[in-house]
Protein backbone atom coordinates (compact mmCIF):
# COMPACT_ATOMS: atom_id res chain seq x y z
CA UNK A 1 0.00 0.00 0.00
CA UNK A 2 1.31 3.44 -0.89
CA UNK A 3 1.14 6.56 1.22
CA UNK A 4 -1.05 9.09 -0.61
CA UNK A 5 0.90 11.94 1.00
CA UNK A 6 4.30 10.93 -0.39
CA UNK A 7 5.45 12.00 -3.86
CA UNK A 8 7.31 9.00 -5.37
CA UNK A 9 8.86 11.16 -8.14
CA UNK A 10 12.17 13.05 -7.84
CA UNK A 11 12.65 16.13 -10.00
CA UNK A 12 16.27 16.67 -11.04
CA UNK A 13 15.82 19.66 -13.35
CA UNK A 14 13.10 21.58 -15.19
CA UNK A 15 12.89 23.92 -18.14
CA UNK A 16 10.14 25.77 -19.98
CA UNK A 17 10.02 24.59 -23.61
CA UNK A 18 7.04 26.66 -24.80
CA UNK A 19 5.07 29.59 -23.43
CA UNK A 20 2.16 31.69 -24.71
CA UNK A 21 -0.68 33.65 -23.03
CA UNK A 22 -2.76 30.46 -22.49
CA UNK A 23 -0.32 27.62 -21.76
CA UNK A 24 3.23 26.86 -20.68
CA UNK A 25 4.86 23.54 -21.52
CA UNK A 26 7.63 22.39 -19.20
CA UNK A 27 9.93 19.41 -19.41
CA UNK A 28 11.29 17.78 -16.27
CA UNK A 29 14.25 15.45 -15.83
CA UNK A 30 12.98 12.94 -13.28
CA UNK A 31 13.58 9.76 -11.39
CA UNK A 32 10.34 7.78 -11.62
CA UNK A 33 8.77 5.74 -8.79
CA UNK A 34 10.69 2.63 -9.89
CA UNK A 35 14.05 4.45 -9.76
CA UNK A 36 14.52 4.93 -13.50
CA UNK A 37 15.60 8.21 -15.06
CA UNK A 38 13.42 9.88 -17.64
CA UNK A 39 11.62 13.00 -18.75
CA UNK A 40 8.11 14.22 -18.02
CA UNK A 41 6.27 16.90 -19.96
CA UNK A 42 3.60 19.02 -18.28
CA UNK A 43 1.19 21.47 -19.86
CA UNK A 44 0.32 24.25 -17.40
CA UNK A 45 -2.92 26.05 -18.20
CA UNK A 46 -3.05 29.74 -17.35
CA UNK A 47 -6.86 29.72 -17.17
CA UNK A 48 -9.59 27.55 -15.69
CA UNK A 49 -11.89 25.53 -17.92
CA UNK A 50 -15.46 26.67 -17.35
CA UNK A 51 -18.71 24.98 -18.35
CA UNK A 52 -22.36 25.99 -17.92
CA UNK A 53 -25.30 23.66 -18.51
CA UNK A 54 -28.46 25.61 -19.42
CA UNK A 55 -31.20 23.33 -18.10
CA UNK A 56 -34.97 23.51 -17.73
CA UNK A 57 -37.71 20.87 -17.57
CA UNK A 58 -35.46 17.98 -18.57
CA UNK A 59 -33.93 19.82 -21.52
CA UNK A 60 -30.45 21.22 -22.14
CA UNK A 61 -29.14 23.70 -24.69
CA UNK A 62 -25.97 22.78 -26.52
CA UNK A 63 -23.76 24.94 -28.70
CA UNK A 64 -22.10 23.63 -31.83
CA UNK A 65 -18.88 24.82 -33.34
CA UNK A 66 -15.96 23.68 -35.44
CA UNK A 67 -13.03 22.75 -33.21
CA UNK A 68 -9.74 23.54 -34.90
CA UNK A 69 -7.53 21.02 -33.02
CA UNK A 70 -9.91 18.16 -33.86
CA UNK A 71 -10.69 19.32 -37.39
CA UNK A 72 -14.36 18.55 -36.79
CA UNK A 73 -17.65 19.97 -35.58
CA UNK A 74 -18.52 19.51 -31.91
CA UNK A 75 -21.73 19.85 -29.87
CA UNK A 76 -21.00 21.01 -26.33
CA UNK A 77 -22.32 22.77 -23.29
CA UNK A 78 -21.42 26.49 -23.31
CA UNK A 79 -17.81 26.59 -22.16
CA UNK A 80 -14.63 28.58 -22.21
CA UNK A 81 -11.89 29.92 -19.99
CA UNK A 82 -11.77 31.86 -16.77
CA UNK A 83 -8.93 33.58 -14.98
CA UNK A 84 -7.17 31.40 -12.42
CA UNK A 85 -7.77 33.64 -9.43
CA UNK A 86 -11.21 34.88 -10.46
CA UNK A 87 -14.57 33.52 -9.27
CA UNK A 88 -15.40 30.58 -11.60
CA UNK A 89 -19.12 31.35 -11.27
CA UNK A 90 -18.64 34.81 -12.79
CA UNK A 91 -16.75 33.21 -15.68
CA UNK A 92 -19.58 30.68 -16.18
CA UNK A 93 -22.15 33.48 -16.21
CA UNK A 94 -20.12 35.34 -18.84
CA UNK A 95 -19.69 32.24 -21.03
CA UNK A 96 -23.40 31.41 -20.91
CA UNK A 97 -24.37 34.96 -21.85
CA UNK A 98 -21.76 35.23 -24.63
CA UNK A 99 -22.50 31.88 -26.26
CA UNK A 100 -26.28 31.59 -25.82
CA UNK A 101 -27.61 34.98 -24.76
CA UNK A 102 -29.11 33.38 -21.66
CA UNK A 103 -28.92 34.88 -18.20
CA UNK A 104 -29.71 32.39 -15.43
CA UNK A 105 -31.36 33.36 -12.17
CA UNK A 106 -30.20 30.15 -10.45
CA UNK A 107 -26.70 28.72 -10.46
CA UNK A 108 -25.31 25.60 -8.80
CA UNK A 109 -21.78 24.23 -9.07
CA UNK A 110 -22.10 20.53 -9.84
CA UNK A 111 -18.59 19.38 -10.68
CA UNK A 112 -14.89 20.17 -10.41
CA UNK A 113 -12.51 18.00 -12.39
CA UNK A 114 -9.03 17.74 -13.89
CA UNK A 115 -9.18 17.26 -17.63
CA UNK A 116 -6.03 15.30 -18.43
CA UNK A 117 -4.05 14.90 -15.24
CA UNK A 118 -1.35 12.68 -16.73
CA UNK A 119 0.05 15.60 -18.76
CA UNK A 120 -1.78 18.73 -17.59
CA UNK A 121 -2.83 20.69 -14.52
CA UNK A 122 -6.00 22.03 -16.19
CA UNK A 123 -8.89 22.34 -13.76
CA UNK A 124 -12.53 22.59 -14.83
CA UNK A 125 -15.60 23.91 -13.02
CA UNK A 126 -19.07 23.03 -14.30
CA UNK A 127 -22.22 24.84 -13.24
CA UNK A 128 -25.91 24.15 -13.69
CA UNK A 129 -27.77 27.23 -14.96
CA UNK A 130 -31.54 27.34 -14.43
CA UNK A 131 -34.42 29.82 -14.53
CA UNK A 132 -33.17 31.09 -17.88
CA UNK A 133 -33.97 34.46 -19.41
CA UNK A 134 -33.25 34.82 -23.14
CA UNK A 135 -31.24 37.69 -24.55
CA UNK A 136 -28.79 38.39 -27.38
CA UNK A 137 -25.67 36.23 -27.69
CA UNK A 138 -22.26 37.88 -28.15
CA UNK A 139 -19.79 35.18 -29.22
CA UNK A 140 -16.08 35.90 -29.44
CA UNK A 141 -14.53 36.48 -32.85
CA UNK A 142 -13.12 32.93 -32.82
CA UNK A 143 -16.59 31.40 -32.41
CA UNK A 144 -19.13 30.64 -35.14
CA UNK A 145 -21.82 29.01 -33.00
CA UNK A 146 -25.10 27.19 -33.53
CA UNK A 147 -27.49 26.41 -30.69
CA UNK A 148 -29.74 23.40 -30.19
CA UNK A 149 -32.18 22.35 -27.48
CA UNK A 150 -32.47 18.66 -26.67
CA UNK A 151 -33.65 16.45 -23.85
CA UNK A 152 -31.06 15.32 -21.35
CA UNK A 153 -31.88 11.73 -22.38
CA UNK A 154 -31.18 12.50 -26.06
CA UNK A 155 -27.91 14.24 -25.17
CA UNK A 156 -26.83 11.16 -23.19
CA UNK A 157 -27.67 8.97 -26.20
CA UNK A 158 -25.39 11.16 -28.33
CA UNK A 159 -22.64 10.62 -25.76
CA UNK A 160 -23.22 6.85 -25.82
CA UNK A 161 -23.00 6.86 -29.64
CA UNK A 162 -19.72 8.81 -29.57
CA UNK A 163 -21.30 11.85 -31.22
CA UNK A 164 -20.61 14.10 -28.22
CA UNK A 165 -16.99 13.71 -27.10
CA UNK A 166 -16.08 16.99 -25.37
CA UNK A 167 -14.92 16.13 -21.84
CA UNK A 168 -16.69 18.99 -20.00
CA UNK A 169 -19.92 18.14 -21.79
CA UNK A 170 -19.70 14.40 -21.19
CA UNK A 171 -18.80 14.76 -17.50
CA UNK A 172 -21.24 17.60 -16.85
CA UNK A 173 -24.23 15.88 -18.44
CA UNK A 174 -23.46 12.56 -16.73
CA UNK A 175 -23.18 14.38 -13.40
CA UNK A 176 -26.49 16.15 -14.04
CA UNK A 177 -28.15 12.82 -14.86
CA UNK A 178 -26.73 11.24 -11.70
CA UNK A 179 -27.80 14.13 -9.45
CA UNK A 180 -31.27 14.19 -10.96
CA UNK A 181 -31.84 10.44 -10.72
CA UNK A 182 -30.50 10.16 -7.18
CA UNK A 183 -32.66 13.05 -5.99
CA UNK A 184 -29.55 15.09 -5.22
CA UNK A 185 -30.14 17.95 -7.64
CA UNK A 186 -29.56 21.19 -5.72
Amino acid sequence: MTDENVNPWTTLASRAVYDNPWIRVSEFDVINPSGGRGIYGVVHFKHLAIGAIPYESGEVWLVGQYRYPLRRYSWEIPEGGGKLFHDPLESAQRELREETGFVARRWDKILTMHLSNSVSDEEAHIFLARELVAGPAAPEETEALAMRKTSLKQALQLIAKGQITDSLTVAGLLQLYYLENEGLLP
